[in-house]
């Protein structure tokens, strides 16, 4: 289940393959990242919004950034590598304000995050994010993307064999019959002075049964491919980075044949999309775990032409899970588990996050 990653802050020694002549080169690398941080909220009752089971207490929620602190400002690092994600899509959190207080924190002050942020419907005020080094990314333009479903779009006929455990309903409005759930945030920008798309969402959760559940996952999918078809008709090459807590693994329906993500590289053709999680769960890895079974919700889908061999500009190298070994419940019925949220306090996350390394060329 663990992975160790190698890489390097100014360069990386790769030993290539007849695709680059076998000969050495000098590539510098950024990391792409998703988290989901597992109720960040704040120490304030809302009363627009149902959080009344997820305040935290000001010691609560101090411990709980410093441990978010800890996990983001050593994900995407080694020995040689001192910096972490240039770009950090995140889910699950209450509002701007926890993740201002977010960046705020010591180790990733320093390193000059900034926050992209609306508020979404969610009834449980959960919203989803970005946060971005402001020495490596610019942002040029950004906007949500609400996801209209109903309780109608439900399959109500499915038959599940047992019920998935969730705190993160589907509030139903009973006049109207919406499914308030996350909006998809399209954030546009310059990583490095390269234009790049980033798309950060949470699709509608499993409560009830994956089957039953399976159609709004299935429209937020649709909403993912929509956004992405429009940058495409815009620019055939654009790179594009879609990401977030899936509540679907690679194989599923929604991400498999709606989003039509392939899982061999070879497969991608032109204004395609590949899907790294997919060979990585072949491999037994993933980002969370239920009844002792490891699934991969929280995915990074990338465009094809990151997939290029040119590296004078930034392309993809290679992708994996963040779990070390102090995130990792080590004692117990869920030993082996991701360390969550507790009743003797909070954890860092019930889910791992994941990330791709990109690299290009270093400029001689």
């Amino acid at each position: 289940m663990k992975i160790k990653p190698f890489y390097s802050v100014l360069a990386v020694i790769l030993f290539v393959t007849t695709s680059f002549a076998q000969e050495k080169k000098n590539y510098m690398v950024n990391t792409i990242a998703f988290y989901n941080l597992e109720n960040l909220f704040d120490t304030i009752n809302d009363p627009t919004i149902n959080d009344e089971d997820f305040i935290y207490t000001p010691e609560n929620y101090k411990d709980k950034l410093q441990k978010l602190e800890r996990v983001i400002s050593q994900l995407g690092t080694s020995a040689e590598q001192k910096n972490s994600p240039v770009v950090l899509g995140v889910a699950e959190i209450e509002n701007r304000q926890v993740l201002e207080d977010l960046c705020k924190q010591p180790l990733l002050a320093a390193k000059g995050y900034a926050v992209i942020h609306f508020d979404s419907p969610d009834k449980r005020g959960i919203d989803t994010g970005f946060l971005y080094q402001k020495g490596h990314f610019t942002p040029t333009s950004y906007k949500n993307y609400p996801l209209i479903v109903t309780e109608d779009l439900t399959d109500k006929k499915a038959k599940d064999k047992e019920k998935v455990e969730d705190t993160d309903d589907n509030v139903v409005d009973t006049k109207t019959k919406r499914i308030f759930t996350r909006d998809q945030i399209l954030m546009t920008g310059l990583l490095d002075g390269e234009e790049m798309h980033f798309i950060v969402s949470h699709w509608p959760s499993r409560r009830g049964g994956e089957k039953r559940s399976s159609p709004l996952r299935e429209a937020a999918a649709a909403l993912n491919k929509k956004i992405i078809d429009s940058l495409q008709v815009i620019n055939p090459n654009a790179k594009i980075f879609t990401m977030g807590d899936l509540n679907d693994g690679p194989f599923n329906k929604s991400v498999k044949q709606v989003l039509g993500a392939k899982g061999d590289e070879k497969e991608v053709k032109p204004l395609g999309l590949y899907n790294p999680a997919e060979k990585l769960m072949n491999k037994g890895i993933g980002t969370l775990a239920f009844r002792d079974s490891w699934d991969f919700f929280d995915q990074i889908i990338i465009s094809e032409p990151l997939l290029r061999r040119d590296y004078t500009s930034w392309r993809y190298w290679k992708a994996g899970v963040y779990n070390a070994p102090f995130m990792i419940q080590q004692t117990g019925q869920y030993k082996g588990y991701a360390l969550r949220n507790g009743n003797t306090g909070p954890g860092y996350s019930d889910h791992f996050p994941s990330y791709i390394y990109l690299i290009k060329e270093a400029k001689k």
